[in-house]
Parts: structure tokens; sequence; C-alpha cells
């Protein structure tokens, strides 16, 4: 017997479309005998050739999300996460997912959309960035000590295992975390260093002093927790998060899957079948 599926009447919503693309990003000037060629392009209103003359890669990439060119201290705090996020890693699942396509002889045009479409996932990579920046800019106002004791008495009092204590920890402070079973100590390190930066502001100071009283409990911050609480500090909406993320750690995964591009496929190890788990 089928069921009959209602739906709901067809209307004309009268919402008229434009006429032409608009953009405040980068503007482009045609030529003078071809409107299809660019003679001159500029990012929010700073010529491209002056930025290439007198600007670092930074500047114009903070200018092109932000709209403005950075102080030299939003300049240096960016960098500084930018080389630290180059690569995610050998350990990282998109690395590994980079590493496996292209020693599997991908087309190397497709090792990094692969590759970063893995980093864009809700463990760790950019899906946990927008709800670790949303909580930054809500509680960094917060004492950090009291959030913590808040926390901690929210938790249960029975004898629980602790990794299971930990995920409730770490339920109700997004950014921080366990990766394997222990506290992701270069994480911890490269916050360490960022904020020590005057470029460093309210959300990093108070990620950073989170982190010192949830280590006590097995819990740390996370690589991505780092990202977001940088990006809330210079201003980029929580939305771009995950996609900055996705950016800023492209080159390391581009970089592992060509190193195996041509090698063959015995260059990355087989699993063997004792090691398959088979649930019937």
């Amino acid at each position: 017997m089928t069921q009959e599926h209602k739906h709901d009447e067809v209307r004309s919503r009268n919402e008229p479309f434009v006429e032409r693309t608009a953009t405040r990003i980068w503007q482009e000037l045609p030529s003078s005998d071809n409107p299809y060629i660019a003679a001159s392009a500029s990012c929010h209103g700073y010529d491209l050739f002056e930025l290439m003359e007198k600007r670092s890669l930074v500047d114009v990439f903070y200018c092109l999300f932000r709209g403005e060119l950075p102080s030299k201290a939003e300049a240096q705090l960016l960098q500084q996460l930018m080389i630290a996020l180059i690569n995610p890693g050998p350990r990282h699942p998109a690395t590994r997912a980079a590493m496996n396509v292209g020693v599997g002889k991908t087309e190397p045009l497709h090792i990094l959309p692969i590759a970063t479409a893995v980093l864009g996932g809700d463990y760790m990579g950019g899906g946990e960035i927008e709800p670790a920046m949303r909580f930054f800019r809500k509680h960094q106002h917060t004492n950090p000590v009291e959030c913590v004791a808040d926390c901690l008495a929210t938790i249960s009092v029975v004898k629980t295992e602790s990794e299971t204590r930990q995920e409730k920890i770490s339920a109700q402070f997004f950014g921080f975390g366990v990766r394997n079973g222990g506290i992701e100590i270069m994480a911890s390190h490269i916050a360490q260093r960022l904020v020590a930066l005057e470029g460093a502001g309210k959300a990093l100071h108070w990620a950073c002093a989170v982190n010192a009283e949830l280590q006590a409990h097995g819990v740390g911050i996370l690589t991505t927790g780092v990202a977001a609480a940088v990006f809330a500090d210079l201003g980029f909406q929580p939305r771009a998060g995950g996609s900055l993320f996705q950016l800023l750690g492209a080159p390391g995964l581009l970089a592992h899957g060509l190193e195996l591009a041509n090698k063959p496929i015995t260059a990355m190890p087989f699993v063997k079948d004792e090691h398959y788990d088979i649930q019937r």
C-alpha cells in the first residue's frame, strides 16, 4: 500500500533577481578594447600591484577576508598561526587521505579537494572551529577559574572511568578535549607561544587560562581550539572559521600527497587480514 505525499501549494515568492553579481572584495577594471579581460585589479580598494610590491602574503590574506589591512601585531599573530597550521601532520586523518590517494595514483589535481574534505570534518577538522569560536566569544569575559569550577560541579560525583569524566568536561568546553587518550602537547605549546605575542586577544588569553585549569583533569586545548581562539581575536566570522582552517592546512596535505604520487602502491602499508574486525 502506497502512502500519498501531500505537498504545499507552489507559489511564486515574487523575489526579483539582481541584474548583476556584486562583490565588495575584488574590483577589476576591463581592458579598453575587451570587456572580458581585466586591465587592473584591487582588493578591497587596494591596488593589486601595490600590494605585491609593498605588503606580505599574510597582509593580503587578512585583507581578503577582513576588508582591511592588519596591524603589525595582527599580522604577526596570523603569520605564526599560519605556520603552526601549515601541516596537520602524518597522524591526521586528512593527511592520511592525501597520502592514500597520492600513492593510489589519483590525479594530482584531485589530491587537495579530497584531503581538505576530510580536514573539514567534525573530528580534528574544520567542523570543530565554528562552535569553538562562538564558545570563546561568549565566555571570554568570564572568570576562567570559576568557569571550570562550575563545569566540574555539574559533573556527577559518582566514581567513573577517567575517560568518561574527560568526555563530560570536553562536552562543555568547545575547543578542548582529548586526542587518542591524552592531551595534545603541541597544541598547548603553540597556544603558549601565540598568547605571548602583542596581537593575542581576549579569546586566546581566556583559552590559555582555561587550558591551565583543565589539564589537571586530563583535558587540554586542541589544535582546532587554538585556531578558533586566534580567528576570534582577529575578527574573522565563526562561519568562516572552518574554511580558513582547511585553507591553512592545505599546503601540508598537498605536500604529503605529492610526495607519494610518484611512488609505487607498496610505499604504503597494506593492512593484514588479522587486523580487520569484521562484525557479523
